[in-house]
Parts: C-alpha cells; sequence; structure tokens
C-alpha cells in the first residue's frame, strides 16, 4: 500500500489529482447523487479522457479519499429560525460549561441533558449470550423474536458523564415525569455529595418536545 502510494504521488501530480476531484464534483452536481453513489469505473474513465494518461478506478478512489475537502460530501443541516436562538442556546452551553447567570455553579448543582429516542425495536434472542472465553469473542444468538417497539428516555449527568434512563411503550408527560422522578429519587441529586443539609439546584435542558414544553412543564420539574 505504501508502494502504490508513492507511485500515485509520482505519476499523478497535485494539478491532475485536482483534475479527479473536479470530474467527481461535476458529476455530484450533475446527478445530485453523492460520491458514494457514483462509480468510480466511470470516474476513471473519464479522468483518462480528462488527464490523457491511464489511471486505475482504485486510484481513483485513492485521491478522492485523500482529497482535504471532500467538496462532494454533505450533511443534513436545520438552520436557526427562532429570532433569539443564540440568545437560547447561550444559557445551555453556559450550563455545560459550568455557569448560571454569569457565576460559576456551586460545587452541589447537577446539571442534566435530558432526550428521547423513539421506536426502538426490541429483539428478544431465542438463545442466552455466551461470554468471550480464551481465543472467543463474546456470542449473540442471531435469531430473535421481535418484542416491540419501546421509547428510550435518558438522563444524563453533564459534569459527571452519567447516563440514567428507562424504557417506557410510549412517550408523553407522564412517561418524562418518572424519568425525572426516577433521577431525583436518587440521593446524589436529592441530598448532593451525600449531604442531607445541602440540596443543591438541579438544571434540566431539554428540547421543545410536548413533553416538556411550556411554562406548565417548568413548574412540574420544579416541584420535582
Amino acid at each position: 500500500m505504501e508502494f502504490s502510494t508513492a507511485v500515485t504521488r509520482v505519476r499523478f501530480p497535485p494539478l491532475d489529482r485536482a483534475v479527479v476531484a473536479s470530474i467527481a464534483c461535476d458529476v455530484v452536481a450533475r446527478t445530485g447523487n453523492p460520491l458514494s453513489r457514483q462509480s468510480t469505473t466511470d470516474l476513471a474513465r473519464r479522468a483518462r479522457e480528462e488527464l490523457s494518461k491511464p489511471i486505475s478506478r482504485t486510484t481513483v478512489w485513492e485521491i478522492l479519499d485523500a482529497d482535504a475537502i471532500k467538496p462532494w460530501q454533505y450533511e443534513h443541516w436545520i438552520f436557526p429560525r427562532a429570532p433569539d436562538f443564540f440568545a437560547k442556546a447561550a444559557v445551555v452551553l453556559d450550563l455545560y460549561q459550568g455557569y448560571w447567570q454569569g457565576e460559576r455553579l456551586d460545587p452541589f448543582d447537577r446539571v442534566i441533558s435530558s432526550d428521547e429516542k423513539t421506536s426502538i425495536q426490541a429483539r428478544i434472542r431465542r438463545h442466552g449470550t455466551l461470554a468471550p472465553g480464551p481465543g472467543r469473542r463474546r456470542r449473540i444468538e442471531h435469531e430473535y423474536a421481535r418484542g416491540g417497539a419501546l421509547q428510550y428516555l435518558a438522563a444524563w449527568d453533564v459534569q459527571r458523564g452519567r447516563v440514567m434512563g428507562r424504557c417506557e411503550a410510549k412517550t408523553g408527560i407522564e412517561p418524562f415525569g418518572r424519568l425525572v422522578e426516577q433521577v431525583m429519587q436518587d440521593a446524589e441529586y436529592r441530598c448532593p455529595g451525600g449531604r442531607s443539609d445541602v440540596r443543591g439546584q438541579v438544571f434540566w435542558v431539554v428540547d421543545n418536545g410536548s413533553s416538556h414544553r411550556g411554562e406548565a412543564s417548568v413548574k412540574r420539574l420544579s416541584g420535582a
């Protein structure tokens, strides 16, 4: 592989490599499909015509894989629409950094980030899992029975990196309330540091879902 890469650098100088990348970008722009759905054989054919020299599809892929910018790649993105988005985001980011209203959080304060993962397919293995042994990985049975779809509600302690969660049949105010109750019953959040005489603030960071949106939700959390 090292020899192949060295040969590629000698035979195809930066200008040639830029031509190969431009061909790939042109194809993506015309078809609207990502590079992963394009044919390297077709790209190699076009590169041979453009460069007037032989080039294999493997070399084409090596050149594209090594490209620093990779302009044919993209990711889905949601542009902020709320006019006060940055002000709201700053509050959350400050909490993650350990600050509230410009002051450092108390050592007994806690920050919880919560979210929900919906419609998880529950799979019931037909045979038990075998633990790993000498020269053998853990073995998980391939066959399974379907156990329906579950919703996983999770709460992540930002400072401690601890995840607490539960499975529910559906999402909603009541299931989310049970997650809050589960977390707040833990001594670490009911009596931070194991001190019954101290009650720090517990900040819950949630999205704009219907289970925890609006003033009514704030009041419910405040009374937890």
